[in-house]
């Protein structure tokens, strides 16, 4: 709430209230006034002149809440005459949303040669396919077949390229 157990009275500094607080997008600003008071959103010129003729948004709610949407710097006033001259005004600063992960994503990675990661090679890489395990035993042309014909097959290519070179 602005101005903490104040809320938003004269006799309050908002500038030391506001110093020492970060706002970000998606909070939001809680005004809670009594009926002598209202809340003027205002341009910066308006502000330091304590004018609410021009006011962006003006409230007299009595509990009015403003949430914070995009990065900036907000100026509100009080709209009552001579309240603003004597300090009744606040100007808050609103960085980008805060940065949070999903709870159920995992933690940073750690960095390479860390004890956990995987080594970059796990087997050897050969020139030519491994034999297959197993084997088909019937055949009607007598030729390659089962797993064996892409064996064949590799081999062929192999030898063909050795060949051409």
């Amino acid at each position: 709430m602005v101005g903490d157990s104040s809320g938003w009275s004269s006799g309050v500094d908002y500038t030391t209230w506001a110093k020492d607080k970060i706002f970000h997008v998606g909070d939001n600003l809680v005004f809670q006034y009594s009926a002598a008071h209202t809340v003027a959103e205002v341009s910066s010129a308006d502000y330091s002149a304590c004018s609410a003729s021009n006011s962006l948004q003006s409230y007299s709610d009595q509990n009015t809440k403003i949430a914070l949407a995009a990065p900036g710097t907000r100026y509100f006033i009080c709209g009552t005459p001579g309240h603003c001259g004597n300090g009744m005004k606040l100007a808050v600063t609103v960085s980008a949303a805060a940065a949070t992960a999903p709870a159920s994503s995992p933690a940073t990675p750690a960095a390479p040669g860390a004890a956990d990661t995987p080594p970059e090679t796990t087997t050897p890489s050969t020139s030519t396919p491994a034999a297959p395990t197993t084997r088909s035993t019937s055949s009607s042309t007598g030729g390659a077949s089962g797993a064996e014909a892409p064996l064949a097959m590799g081999v062929l290519a192999v030898v063909g390229l050795a060949l051409i070179a």
